[in-house]
């Protein structure tokens, strides 16, 4: 398995289709080693500014889901 440190530096839009979300962002995307005695995992960080702005957006984005569906599928 691949494994990578991706710094999200911006949301740029977020839309969704198809019961998915999909996030337009800028992002450094480097390949990582995992620890030795450690599982390999991605690491995504962020800075806490962009973790908010990233809430907002998901909050809208599922708003505008459920609005979509009917009140048996919630």
């Amino acid at each position: 398995m691949k494994t990578y440190n991706i710094e999200m530096q911006r949301v740029k839009a977020m839309s969704s289709s198809h019961g998915l979300i999909n996030a337009q962002i800028d992002a450094l995307v480097l390949p990582s080693t995992a620890a030795e005695g450690k599982t390999p995992t991605t690491l995504l960080s962020m800075s806490e500014d962009t973790a908010r702005v990233l809430q907002a957006l998901l909050k809208t984005q599922l708003a505008e889901v459920d609005r979509r569906k009917g009140r048996s599928q919630r």
